[in-house]
């Protein structure tokens, strides 16, 4: 302790450093409960939030993240809650067309890989892109069953 006093008096880089430090603080940047909060050190899970809305914890657990919720008033936890009550809201038809959205936003993509392969395969005399002797695999089903983006 005796050194780091002695070095603080004789460096005006290391004393305006601790000043700089110890404003942060003092505005909240470096407190205990800025790190907890930046941290989201007690914020439960996504699957967590999910098991809440269909009330299957423990009491105990329950009580917890309705206090967090609640009390706490967690922004990201109220966010994350809101949107799964969205998606549990959602009709069978929507859950169909968003799931096809991610499917042929993905799908695009690798087929340009896919394509990628089987072109390297043919100039390398390899198989046509087909994983068991000729027949499309699931992959092409799964192309023909949603469609691709391309």
């Amino acid at each position: 302790m005796a050194r780091m006093e002695h070095a603080l008096r004789e460096s005006d880089a290391l004393r305006r450093a601790l000043r700089q430090a110890m404003e942060e603080r003092d505005r909240g940047e470096h407190s205990l409960g800025a790190i907890w909060r930046r941290e989201r050190l007690t914020c439960p899970t996504r699957e967590d939030l999910s098991s809440y809305l269909f009330q299957v914890h423990d009491e105990g657990r329950q009580a917890y993240i309705d206090f967090h919720l609640q009390t706490v008033g967690c922004p990201y936890c109220t966010a994350n809650l809101a949107d799964l009550r969205a998606r549990q809201k959602e009709t069978e038809g929507q859950t169909k067309e968003r799931r096809k959205r991610f499917f042929t936003s993905s799908a695009g993509y690798l087929q340009v890989c896919r394509d990628q392969r089987a072109s390297d395969r043919k100039t390398s005399g390899g198989s046509q892109g087909y994983t068991n002797g000729g027949e499309p695999g699931a992959w092409s089903r799964l192309l023909k069953k949603y469609g691709s983006k391309s």
